[in-house]
């Protein structure tokens, strides 16, 4: 369960990472990873903040905050090992090995598919303005993506190579590395000495993220502005680490399904941001040109009004008669 880690370049020799955080005493012992405490703890994390984002920025209640957790976290946990299972059928002999998650498999899209369809059927039950509550929500789950990757660290795992790591100073050397070709149609595993921290690569991209979507959180321009801006940061750079990862899911034998699916959403949600944005502001000048009416309106009424009574009032009429006898 233990991990030999160096960092040469920057002059950090072999160190070891134990898996297991600790072991429960009970019956033949069970063992808690460190992995499983870094993914918990990213959790808790994320709710709070969503918790803190949505009840002082988007006016949600609270307890429709706390009711949401309780489904979408699940429900996204069986996503993402749903999505590992069905692109790596052939890992698996029974139905028990599919749902074995402790023995390791899960994938983040597959997470994020399944929560954003919880938070939007969730809303609509509730009847809350669905984008309100993925704004809420997006910024969150770059908490747990940013907490997440170092659990991949501890299990060492989610690395990646490229010609030429060897010589870039921050190269992570890892026992047991290995690289994945597909030579006659089959997969096969190539020793390597040096692979890029994939791992650290995607959790300082979601950190970046995560600061500039908080800084134009509070001057969005539109509901579904910092999920969009989510949905497009992640999948450009998710898009691109991917094409380094040695242990992708494949479709098609070749093609890396988290860089399609990380361009796809890069686009989509580039493409979403820019229709909400000329919607909200041809919302906003029609807006302002009714104000405009509506004013002028006013103002016009209030003179003819006057001249009206002027014109119509008999005691003016004869006090005038009057002075002029």
């Amino acid at each position: 369960m233990k991990t030999t880690i160096a960092f040469p370049g920057l002059g950090i020799e072999q160190f070891e990472l134990n898996r297991a955080a600790f072991t429960i005493p009970i019956g033949d012992g069970i063992t808690v990873y460190w992995y499983g405490i870094i993914i918990a703890l990213g959790i808790v994390l994320a709710f709070s903040y969503f918790l803190w984002r949505a009840t002082k920025f988007e006016h949600i209640r609270e307890d429709d905050c706390y009711n949401l957790a309780l489904f979408t976290v699940p429900i996204a946990i069986v996503g993402a090992r749903l999505l590992y299972v069905v692109t790596n059928p052939e890992k698996y002999d029974s139905l028990l090995d599919a749902i074995s998650i402790w023995n390791g498999g899960i994938a983040i899209y597959g997470a994020i598919i399944f929560g954003a369809l919880t938070v939007v059927v969730f809303s609509k039950v509730k009847k809350i303005m669905v984008l309100r509550l993925l704004d809420a929500v997006s910024p969150a789950v770059m908490i747990g993506q940013i907490m997440g990757r170092w659990g991949n660290f501890f299990n060492g795992e989610a690395y990646g190579w490229s010609a030429g790591v060897e010589k870039l100073p921050w190269r992570m050397q890892l026992e047991g590395a290995y690289r994945t070709e597909i030579i006659d149609g089959i997969k096969t595993k190539i020793s390597v000495d040096f692979v890029h921290p994939t791992f650290l690569y995607e959790s300082l991209w979601n950190v970046l993220g995560f600061v500039i979507i908080n800084l134009i959180y509070k001057k969005k321009k539109f509901n579904g502005q910092a999920f969009l801006m989510y949905v497009t940061w992640y999948g450009l750079g998710r898009g691109f680490i991917e094409l380094l990862r040695t242990d992708s899911l494949y479709i098609f034998e070749t093609i890396k399904l988290n860089s399609v699916i990380g361009f796809v959403t890069f686009i989509a949600g580039a493409a979403g941001l820019i229709f909400l944005y000329i919607k909200s502001k041809k919302e906003n000048t029609e807006l302002e040109s009714y104000r405009e009416a509506f004013a002028g309106a006013e103002n016009t009424s209030v003179p003819a009004e006057e001249n009206k009574e002027t014109e119509t009032n008999p005691e003016s009429e004869e006090t005038d008669d009057g002075n002029n006898t």
